[in-house]
């Protein structure tokens, strides 16, 4: 072999070498983050289990009282449930009393009818005018439908919160109310 042949060699040996060192290294270096790994894994799930037993022994204190109110081991979520449907529903039977106007019927009246809606609930002096204005205006821009869609997005549903609000203040106070202009007509000052 000449010297050549033998340098090379040499080369060749210590890149293995090398090479070898390397993956060896590597190899050393997942492995000590893969014990980390499994440490790690290991100390949250002992954490998530302390959690989990904690919880549990607050369940138990909590669990007498939570059964009289469930009426059975129904779990504490449920009740909360219940008593979020009971509140929903004592909500909406306030909104509905008897002789009362129903809100969202006020509410989709005005949103598809615009302000003819609001002869359900609203002031019959704003309503009427509202309504006749807005008969003349859809008939003006039935010709321009153009201009009748964008002008209809914005003006419908302002008026279904106006039926809406309308509604609500009926309820309120037993009849109808303006929403717009001087509730009261102004007095003039004696001698005026």
């Amino acid at each position: 072999m000449s010297e050549d042949d033998r340098a090379l060699m040499e080369r060749l040996a210590a890149l293995e070498a090398e090479v070898k060192a390397d993956a060896d290294a590597q190899r050393a270096r997942k492995e000590a983050a893969l014990e980390k790994v499994k440490a790690q894994r290991a100390a949250d799930l002992a954490e998530k289990e302390e959690l989990r037993e904690r919880q549990a022994a607050m369940v138990r204190k909590k669990r007498p009282t939570a059964e009289v109110e469930d009426d059975g081991d129904r779990g504490s979520d449920l009740g909360g449930a219940l008593a979020l449907a009971k509140k929903a529903n004592d909500v909406k039977n306030e909104l509905a009393k008897k002789g009362e106007k129903s809100w969202i019927k006020s509410g989709l009246a005005s949103m598809l009818l615009g302000p003819i809606g609001w002869l359900y609930a609203g002031s019959l002096r704003e309503a009427i005018p509202a309504s006749v204005a807005y008969l003349a205006l859809a008939a003006i821009l039935a010709k321009l439908p153009f201009i009748m869609w964008p002008v209809m997005m914005v003006a419908l549903p302002l008026s279904g919160i106006a039926g809406v609000v309308y509604a609500l203040q009926f309820n309120r106070t037993g009849q109808r109310q303006r929403l717009w202009g001087d509730k009261k007509k102004k007095e003039l000052p004696p001698g005026k």
